[in-house]
């Protein structure tokens, strides 16, 4: 009895050491597969970092070697935003413009066709436009057929320009030309000069007449120096011609060869027969407007210069009545002519 005892014992010790023995290898080979699957996390880890250093590294290094932009130019400091700008004066004194006052010069009117009308025609040219916004509307504003002749590069020139013609107002250019006293008188901006070459001349000329778009005539602001140049008073008719304008030669001096120029180049053409307002007061201007009516009636037509003056406008207002009985008031265009050789 005692031995069976002793053999069940040591049977039982044996399969002990069989489940504990099953036990290890269970928990070693789980521990394993752990391991295994650290070794793979491991491996993907370091493959990636491997492959992101060599991808993006050069990268960076090309970036890195790039060099940075600089400038030598001195940054510039911030400025102050502007003020607004001050509104410009409605009236700007316009420059001083010569005249020649006597009406006529001995033998100074050209050989001009007989004039054909039913009645005598006045034109009567307002000079000097440019530099009075206000009184050159109310210059247009007497609803009749004045000429408003335009300095070029004056300051209201286009809105003065724009509120003639919707007033049906025909425009010329008032074309600076050097005066005998150059340089103590100055004709102002643009003004062609007699010691410009032919270039100069007709550079400035184009210049002139580009700036006032509209004109359909030319007449001379001041210019006793110029118009008394044969050679120069060509060239510029040379272009008058190119372009289909006329020309009224304002008389500032007995010299002037301005109709030769125009018989030459055959350019339409009239003069300036009276000076309205060269002293402004109101009885001289009455009077020079009726001697304006008395040249009409005597040659058919006459052109007739005032300038943007209170006292001319006020004349002129007061005395239209007058003169409409009489003449025609008509555009400068309607009293030039081409002057035939004989």
């Amino acid at each position: 009895m005692a031995r069976k005892k002793t053999a069940r014992k040591r049977s039982t010790g044996k399969k002990s050491t069989k489940r504990k023995s099953t036990r290890r290898e269970s928990a070693s080979t789980s521990l394993s597969k752990i391991l295994g699957v650290l070794a793979v996390l491991v491996a993907v880890v370091v493959t990636t970092a491997i492959t992101a250093h060599f991808i993006i590294a050069p990268h960076r290094s090309r970036e890195a070697k790039k060099p940075v932009a600089t400038s030598t130019k001195p940054v510039p400091r911030e400025r102050p935003a502007p003020t607004q700008a001050a509104v410009p004066p409605t009236v700007t004194k316009p420059p001083t413009y010569e005249i020649y006052p006597t009406r006529d010069f001995p033998g100074d009117r050209p050989p001009m066709p007989p004039v054909e009308r039913a009645r005598p025609a006045v034109a009567i040219i307002i000079d000097d436009m440019g530099y009075n916004r206000i009184i050159s509307e109310k210059f247009s504003q007497l609803n009749t057929a004045l000429t408003f002749s335009v300095l070029p590069h004056s300051p209201y020139k286009t809105s003065i320009i724009k509120n003639a013609s919707d007033h049906g107002i025909e425009i010329m250019l008032h074309l600076p030309m050097e005066p005998n006293e150059y340089p103590k008188v100055s004709p102002g901006p643009g003004a062609l000069l007699a010691s410009m070459s032919a270039d100069e001349l007709i550079d400035r000329l184009n210049r002139n007449l580009d700036d006032v778009p509209l004109a359909k005539g030319v007449n001379n602001h001041m210019g006793s120096g110029l118009t008394s140049s044969s050679f120069q008073m060509n060239q510029i008719f040379s272009i008058l011609k190119k372009r289909d304008l006329f020309f009224i030669d304002s008389r500032t001096t007995k010299e002037t060869v301005t109709w030769q120029s125009a018989r030459l180049l055959q350019v339409p053409f009239s003069q300036r027969d009276i000076f309205l307002d060269h002293v402004q007061e109101q009885a001289f201007v009455e009077k020079q407007i009726r001697a304006l009516i008395k040249a009409a009636q005597r040659h058919g037509e006459a052109v007739g210069i005032g300038h943007p003056y209170q006292v001319t406008l006020e004349v002129l207002a007061e005395m239209l009545p007058e003169i409409k009985k009489q003449v025609d008031i008509v555009p400068a265009s309607e009293v030039v002519h081409l002057i035939p050789y004989t």
